[in-house]
């Protein structure tokens, strides 16, 4: 049985992403962002295609475990770290590191005994104002976690709220900030994100700004994926390429007389004779119901424009740019034409929600190429 709806995983853009990381980040150890089940893209598999990545990083407890049931021995990073006795036992039977943000993370560690200590990533807010300990409680926390019984090591890290417009004195500042805290820390550090890694230089080694004198990590996520994290530049002119591509093939293709209104409350109308084609996916496979008419969809060689409202389970296409499409034409929603950001742009949203949005009921299919 052929599926509707599938995303198509391609490992060689994975692997091509990473090494882009590591162009741009000379010397830095990677610690891969694949929480949220890999942006859409599959935990597990993700894990395994970059598996040359020096760490991984999760957002919660339950998917580090899913690494390690699945056998991934790689290094493992819990961003929101552990609240409970029980979650931080886990962790620390499965050797993986917690992120420590709050007053009683720090607490918990040390009045939790543990079989084998911790390396703990300690996160201090610099101007996001999410998570992280406020940087005037920096210096008590470090002490506190050094004498720390559960604890082997720490790593200093913040996280940057506006990397992705260069134009923003936000990151200057808060690099600011983390750098006199800093002052000559010796241990490892981790500021950057995709975005501070492609444009923000500075995040990324000890000769400027920030002195250290460890190893700086960073924590690339939306760039693996092939989608660009900067508000000026496309990932094409980034040289990233599409990990996913969200296809599905055309069901319906039929004439449609100039005026006929198309899909629920008829909020398209022909605007000439045209051919209507219809594809099987919807807003419950992960297309934003909320994509406007024209926004382009790859049809055969060829791409047709979205007209009408997004159904649960198909999309309306005007093929008048796409002649010859015939039922059973494969349909590309969004991958390497058109990128996730020009549909996410189209849906006045952004590329992670639409990633993350693919359904379960899609098929995943890993491209052999």
């Amino acid at each position: 049985m052929t599926p509707a709806a599938v995303a198509v995983i391609r490992p060689a853009a994975l692997r091509n992403n990473l090494q882009k990381v590591r162009l741009a980040a000379p010397g830095c150890p990677v610690l891969a962002v694949i929480k949220a089940n890999a942006y859409g893209h599959g935990l597990i598999q993700v894990a395994r295609i970059l598996d040359s990545a020096d760490a991984f990083a999760v957002a919660r407890l339950e998917e580090a475990v899913q690494l390690r049931e699945a056998g991934i021995r790689k290094r493992l990073v819990i961003l929101g770290g552990c609240t409970t006795a029980e979650e931080l036992r886990t962790a620390a039977e499965l050797a993986i590191d917690v992120v420590v943000h709050a007053p009683e993370q720090l607490a918990l560690l040390e009045n939790t005994g543990v079989a084998t200590p911790v390396w703990c990533w300690l996160k201090l807010d610099t101007g996001m104002a999410r998570l992280g300990l406020p940087v005037s409680a920096a210096a008590t926390a470090i002490i506190r976690l050094r004498q720390c019984r559960s604890v082997s090591g720490v790593t200093l890290m913040t996280h940057l709220a506006s990397a992705d417009d260069r134009d923003d004195p936000a990151t200057p500042a808060q690099m600011a900030t983390f750098a006199a805290l800093l002052k000559d820390w010796q241990g490892d550090v981790s500021v950057a994100n995709s975005a501070a890694i492609l444009q923000w230089p500075d995040t990324l080694h000890n000769t400027g700004i920030l002195r250290y004198g460890g190893r700086n990590w960073v924590r690339p996520g939306l760039m693996l994926f092939g989608a660009s994290p900067l508000r000026s530049r496309t990932a094409a002119e980034l040289g990233l390429q599409p990990a996913m591509s969200f296809e599905t093939r055309l069901i319906s293709v039929k004439a449609v007389a100039m005026g006929q209104r198309v899909g629920y409350g008829g909020h398209w109308v022909a605007p000439r004779n045209s051919v209507l084609g219809i594809a099987a996916a919807g807003y419950a496979d992960g297309y934003p119901w909320h994509a406007r008419s024209g926004t382009r969809v790859g049809v055969g060689s060829a791409f047709g424009t979205l007209v009408g409202r997004v159904s649960m389970d198909m999309i309306s296409i005007d093929l008048s740019d796409a002649p010859g499409a015939v039922i059973g034409d494969r349909v590309v929603l969004w991958g390497d034409g058109p990128g996730v950001e020009e549909v996410a742009t189209a849906a006045n949203t952004i590329p992670w929600t639409l990633m993350t949005g693919i359904n379960r009921r899609v098929a995943v299919r890993i491209d052999a190429g």
